[in-house]
């Protein structure tokens, strides 16, 4: 039996029902001339996401720029990525041939832990958008061969809207106890054992840790619904409190927002400037399990 589902955020859009948080490579390839196929590869190690997308992509595949199109440039306040300007996303979109309405599958190659960010923008505006369940390993094996060529579709026009503020949280919704408030990085990272990029390790006082590639099997595909909701309410998110979840910079943090969707456990808030806004700031860092 499905969890209660968290309550709705009243100056959100509702998810568009023509696509649901996640597909499979079948419903893909079944659908395949309805939608703008869109990837999402971008790597914390600093290796080039738009080189690996020119050494083989999904036919007919674009490539989005997680700095560029999903989102601004970063600043002690707002992070490594800070949510996009409504604008520029709305142009950077519109460039790549995606417009106002238009249903997108997006993909990477790591479980969907960056796609997600662009996944869960627009279906924060309420537009159709879905992960590409298993990635570029399962899209490929259905569609065959990879491309090497830029795919390049015609300009669409895209209007700006802004971010629905019931969807965002920032520093003090996360330090606030009456939200579960969940940390998508890599347990280690949550621990503070090891923190490659922020200034200072650890995580926010309060927060459970909720690695998001726990919520893939070893196949790399989501786990089962069932199992999702299990592995949300150990962590206390059952549909009981507000969940606010973040990661290092507000890209993991998606996934995890779009698996508890995914689960039947109605829509959390995103905490855009995650833990690399929140440890350049005076706030307190906790650290160990």
């Amino acid at each position: 039996m499905p969890a209660p589902a968290s309550p709705a955020a009243p100056d959100a859009a509702p998810p568009d029902p023509r696509l649901p948080p996640v597909v499979d490579a079948d419903w893909l390839h079944a659908h395949r001339g309805e939608v703008v196929l869109a990837d999402v590869r971008w790597y914390l190690d600093g290796r080039s996401g738009r080189t690996a997308y020119r050494e083989g992509h999904l036919p007919g595949a674009v490539h989005v720029d997680l700095d560029r199109v999903l989102a601004a440039p970063p600043s002690a306040d707002g992070g490594r990525h800070p949510l996009p300007d409504p604008a520029a996303f709305a142009e950077g979109l519109g460039a790549l041939g995606v417009g106002d309405g238009q249903a997108v599958v997006a993909y990477d190659d790591a479980g969907g832990t960056v796609a997600a960010r662009l996944v869960w923008l627009l279906r924060a505006l309420g537009e159709p958008a879905a992960l590409l369940d298993g990635g570029l390993a399962a899209g490929s094996a259905e569609a065959g061969a990879l491309e090497t060529a830029d795919v390049r579709l015609p300009p669409a026009p895209r209007t700006p809207r802004p971010w629905p503020g019931a969807l965002l949280a920032d520093a003090d919704d996360a330090a606030d106890p009456a939200h579960v408030v969940l940390d998508a990085r890599d347990a280690a990272r949550y621990r503070g054992e090891v923190e490659p990029v922020d200034p200072r390790p650890g995580h926010v006082p309060g927060a459970v840790s909720l690695p998001a590639r726990g919520a893939l099997g070893p196949d790399g595909r989501f786990l089962p619904p069932a199992a999702l909701r299990e592995r949300f309410a150990a962590a206390g998110a059952d549909g009981g409190r507000p969940v606010v979840a973040y990661c290092g910079s507000g890209v993991t943090a998606c996934h995890v927002l779009l698996a508890m969707e995914h689960a039947g456990l109605g829509r959390g808030r995103l905490y855009p400037g995650s833990w690399s806004a929140w440890s350049a700031s005076g706030r307190p860092a906790a650290t160990g399990a």
